[in-house]
């Protein structure tokens, strides 16, 4: 919106070399993320415990049978650490 509003504010002059220069760096981006991550043109690879499901499961069983000794039962997220209290559906 904020982008909006600025480009409004611009004469047609300048718009004219703004708009397609931001979607090209859009472009860019986008380009280079496709190139340097998903298509590992730096080498590398993919690590088994991102590509491999069962691993997923393992280690979601593993977080989910950790004891709790006090405070409600959470779902927790390994990936970003954080805890989600569950709340029962009240009938």
């Amino acid at each position: 919106m904020a982008l909006f509003f600025c480009l409004c504010s611009l004469s047609m002059g300048r718009a004219k070399y703004i708009i397609p220069a931001l979607a090209g760096s859009f472009v860019i981006a986008y380009v280079s993320d496709k190139l340097i991550a998903d298509k590992k043109i730096f080498g590398g690879t993919t690590p088994s415990t991102v590509s491999n499901k069962e691993w997923w499961d393992e280690t979601d069983k593993k977080f989910q049978a950790w004891p709790r000794t006090a405070g409600p039962p959470v779902v927790m997220n390994p990936i970003s650490r954080q805890n989600f209290i569950v709340k029962t559906p009240e009938a």
